[in-house]
């Protein structure tokens, strides 16, 4: 997948994009690791019950230009995509994921746009 300024998430009432005023320091702020690449990358486990171990895995990563991103969510292995807004899904999950994506937008990393 590349890089990609907006993501429209499969079933999901809003759409994400990169925030003009994103700045390096705060993604290390905010757990964001950097990897050989220079991407920052923040990666967490949605969990219905913490510390439960089972989940969907959010991966997040942000070019060094700080211009595009990528945003997966895959099953716990990584390897399949996972549609969480679909009508019969579990909402715990959902409420995680607009908890810590609410919180980056309040940030000025993301952008939260209303479909």
């Amino acid at each position: 997948m590349a890089f990609t300024s907006k993501i429209d998430l499969k079933n999901c009432p809003f759409s994400y994009e990169i925030d003009p005023k994103i700045k390096k320091y705060t993604l290390v702020d905010n757990t964001f690791l950097q990897n050989k690449l220079g991407n920052y990358e923040l990666t967490r486990l949605l969990e219905e019950i913490p510390n439960s171990g089972e989940g969907f895995l959010l991966k997040i990563v942000i070019n060094k230009d700080l211009t595009g991103f990528k945003l997966n969510i895959t099953d716990k292995s990584g390897l399949r995509l996972v549609d969480i807004f679909k009508p019969d899904a579990n909402s715990v999950i959902q409420q995680k994921f607009f908890f810590l994506m609410d919180s980056l937008v309040e940030r000025d990393i993301f952008n939260k746009i209303e479909k």
